[in-house]
């Protein structure tokens, strides 16, 4: 059977999976719709969780991460691991004692402010839009390599998919697709690893595997893996080589921005009580672990593989591969065009290094090499070209495919569904339309939620360069906007509505000035304003760091507001105590 029917079959029959479960699942309220019926079990929950939040950053674009920078992306696997802790210990069974619905629902009742309410809709809607770009992009380029259709047709047939669970099923639907999505991805990022595994070192557990032995050099793996690649002038792979500042606030920025993402957030309103919030983050994280301790090896055991590849005979020995030579797998992901070489001395061979490197220009000069010349390497293609770098079976490169679009799709309907309630719920019923019927607000919800769809695919099709930049952005923006009013907002009886609207006031803008600032995306007379260099950022902070810095300026101004305001009404006072007791805590209290 040829690649192309495996890819149809493993993707086309996971999709049919998908609606089954939407038309079996159908939401019939709004409770069913906006937060499954609260009858979600723990390990049900935790693994719809991982899989909503294991999006197609997680699942194609982490390992190319790291595989390309080595120890100091390492700050990804931290960060979105320490967010999840945050969650469990300090938000999630507090929101789910709460009784709400949506985050700027929480937000707009525990600071009995409509003002409130309309800045956490505007957050989120930034939030989960720059956040969905990244996945319909990502479930483009998998349709593109797999199914050999141009990106804006699989765009369209990923739409179509998302639409009829999203919105036949809402929270009730989506829930049970993810942990059907979740099973699918683990599946297809698990297998690939365990065969590189055993190649590589013959140790068929990829975690282990990363400090086993290199078989062909008889050298520690990471060991082998710095050799070759300081051999090219890069530098070592288990290095250190951003500056521990950047990588603190970064990691940070990561960790508060997980616990701030609405879309996580809400799948805590779906359990039968408040004990089951926090087992479901416990489940959640065991659940994503099995992936996020795999990425490491997958990233170093793929760079190896690739250097290899163009260097069959060792670096040392510069005898690169030939570009007519060049195996399979490169020549299909040409077709892409999101690999690319360019014989740029004319000797017919491939050359890949650090041309950048001063130390290393001497000797490249003496081997005759004029730069570097794989000059498109997508770091995105990493996990789905993985299987066919390492020369697995058919069944294998199709699995990958429909994981990959499993991890996109799964976090996809996470986020329309975050959209969708902020605005059918939290603007309609709660703002504009207070009497709304519950029929009603249900056709709302679905029409807000395919809205939704169609101006995702359209950014899809036309992604703004901050999107396609940086998910980063998304990160930045839930830090320092939506989790410091969620924690004050549980932790603090003292908060007012005035210090928590300015408090997101001012981080939301803050943070988005500077990332749009260093990120290039403001311009004067045709010119960037300041470029992405250490020597312009603030004293030396990363734009991708300063989520953290702009939660601390939200703390910050919503104190000094505080202090200068009226006082938070008693009533509120004693909601936000009740909300923290201990009595009840087996059972959801709601809003007293």
């Amino acid at each position: 059977m040829d690649q192309f029917t495996l890819n149809l079959i493993f993707v086309g029959g996971s999709f049919l999976l998908y609606i089954a479960i939407a038309i079996w699942a159908r939401a019939a309220s709004t409770s069913e719709f906006y937060a499954a019926g609260r009858s979600v079990h723990p390990v049900t929950n935790g693994m719809a969780i991982a899989a909503d939040w294991m999006s197609a950053a997680s699942f194609i674009s982490m390992a190319g991460l790291i595989a390309f920078v080595g120890y100091g992306n390492s700050a990804y696997l931290m960060g979105w691991t320490g967010g999840y802790v945050l969650l469990a210990m300090l938000l999630a069974p507090y929101l789910r004692k709460f009784g709400r619905f949506t985050v700027p629902d929480f937000i707009g009742d525990r600071y009995y402010s409509r003002t409130a309410r309309l800045v956490a809709v505007a957050a989120l809607l930034m939030i989960s839009i720059t956040y969905v770009i990244g996945q319909m992009t990502g479930a483009g380029v998998a349709f593109s390599r797999f199914l050999e259709v141009d990106t804006n047709t699989g765009l369209l047939i990923a739409s179509a998919v998302v639409f009829v669970y999203a919105v036949l099923g809402g929270m009730k639907g989506i829930t049970y697709t993810q942990v059907a999505q979740y099973i699918v991805l683990i599946i297809a990022y698990t297998i690939p690893a365990v065969f590189i595994s055993l190649q590589l070192t013959g140790n068929p557990i990829p975690q282990l595997g990363l400090f086993s032995t290199h078989v062909d050099s008889g050298m520690p793996l990471l060991a082998r893996l710095d050799q070759i690649l300081v051999d090219l002038g890069f530098a070592d792979y288990t290095g250190l080589h951003d500056s521990t500042l950047n990588m603190t606030l970064f990691t940070l920025s990561l960790m508060v921005g997980t616990a701030g993402l609405p879309h996580v957030i809400i799948r805590f309103f779906t359990v039968p009580k408040v004990s089951d919030a926090r087992k479901s983050a416990g489940w959640a994280l065991v659940f994503i672990a099995l992936l996020y301790t795999v990425a490491p090896a997958v990233g170093a055991m793929a760079r190896l593989n690739i250097l290899t590849t163009i260097y069959p005979e060792g670096t040392r020995a510069a005898e690169s591969l030939t570009y007519e030579a060049r195996p399979d797998w490169m020549h299909n992901w040409e077709q892409t065009g999101l690999l690319k070489f360019e014989d740029k001395n004319g000797d017919g061979m491939i050359q890949s290094y650090n041309e950048g490197s001063t130390e290393f220009a001497a000797v490249a000069a003496e081997r005759g090499w004029q730069g570097n010349e794989m000059v498109t390497f997508n770091q995105d293609i990493l996990v789905l070209a993985n299987p066919e770098i390492a020369g697995l079976p058919g069944w294998v490169i199709a699995l990958i495919a429909a994981g990959g679009l499993a991890a996109a799709l799964s976090t996809a309907a996470g986020l329309l569904l975050a959209i969708s309630s902020a605005v059918s719920h939290d603007l309609i019923k709660k703002t504009f339309k207070p009497d709304i019927t519950e029929k009603g607000e249900l056709l709302a919800a679905r029409v807000s939620m395919a809205f939704a769809i169609v101006v995702a695919t359209w950014l899809g099709m036309n992604p703004p360069g901050f999107a396609a930049q940086t998910v980063a952005f998304a990160f930045g923006l839930a830090a320092s906007s939506l989790f410091p009013a969620i924690m004050m907002g549980i932790f603090s009886t003292k908060m007012n509505s005035t210090g928590a609207v300015v408090g997101m006031l001012v981080g939301l803008i803050s943070t988005s000035v500077y990332l749009f600032t260093y990120k290039g995306w403001f311009f004067i007379a045709g010119t960037n304003m300041l470029a992405d260099t250490p020597e312009n950022w603030l004293f030396g902070i990363s734009p991708l760091a300063f989520g953290a810095v702009g939660a601390v300026l939200n703390f910050i101004a919503a104190y000094i507001t505080m202090k200068l305001t009226k006082p938070v009404p008693e009533h509120i006072q004693h909601l936000v105590e009740d909300i923290r007791v201990p009595r009840g805590a087996g059972v959801a209290t709601g809003h007293h």
